[in-house]
């Protein structure tokens, strides 16, 4: 691995962290009435990174970052090794990647459409059975609000497009994880006591970490990411990638 990949990870996990940290003390709110994950709009740090360097260092950022932030929080290191690491290298890997590729876009639209109209069959039926009918509901209308606000937003801004899809497709498969992967820690381990303590916990509770997660970390990442990269852009014009095939 490129020790430039390993020096700017480095860097952006100590700020993913510190800034984790900080917030969660100002504002310690975590998924409603199952806690564990937690409030976390620092995430655009290690996005932004994986952007302007490259993928490898927003998953590397990502991964050590949501590590130390989570020992200091919950000291449980097992939990953030299996979920909280590898859900925060893959997301922001996938944001990195995807954001510096030249998209047709057509086609994204179309394939995006089917991808979300399976995820909202699949998990609004768990949600259904699960849950409740406005849960269901709530799923269904984030997922095609999020959807919508994307297309917005490539049509709008043309030079914006990969970076929302990646942000979508990104922060979806993070989610998804950090989702099972908690859950089927319950049924292995005690949840982290300072948190809620709990083992054992119904899939249905998947879901709903599912949707907190997404729910709260989007805005972040289409509302904040384009106007941070264009600054830096503007102040260092190297740092502008230049798109992929």
């Amino acid at each position: 691995m490129d020790p430039r990949d390993i020096v700017l990870g480095g860097i952006c996990g100590a700020l993913y962290a510190v800034a984790g940290i900080l917030i969660y003390n100002l504002l310690p709110i975590t998924a409603p009435g199952i806690g564990v994950v937690r409030f976390w709009p620092s995430l655009v740090i290690p996005a932004v990174f994986a952007v302007l360097f490259g993928p490898k260092v927003g998953g590397i950022g990502g991964a050590l970052g949501i590590f130390v932030s989570d020992t200091l929080i919950h000291n449980d290191p097992l939990l953030s090794l299996t979920v909280g690491v590898t859900s925060n290298y893959v997301g922001f890997y996938l944001i990195g990647l995807i954001s510096r590729k030249t998209i047709n876009w057509k086609k994204t639209l179309g394939i995006s459409a089917v991808v979300v109209a399976l995820l909202s069959l699949t998990m609004g039926y768990v949600l259904f059975i699960y849950v409740s009918v406005n849960a269901t509901i709530l799923f269904i209308s984030l997922v095609i609000a999020t959807y919508l606000v994307t297309v917005l937003i490539g049509f709008k801004w043309s030079t914006w497009r990969s970076y929302g899809l990646g942000s979508m497709v990104g922060l979806g498969v993070a989610s998804s994880i950090i989702g099972i992967g908690v859950w089927a820690y319950s049924h292995i381990f005690l949840l982290p006591a300072n948190v809620s303590a709990t083992s054992n916990l119904p899939i249905s509770t998947a879901a709903v970490w599912f949707i907190w997660t997404f729910a709260t970390e989007i805005p972040f990442l289409i509302t904040l990411g384009p106007p941070i990269l264009k600054a830096c852009y503007k102040a260092f014009p190297s740092l502008a990638p230049k798109p992929e095939k």
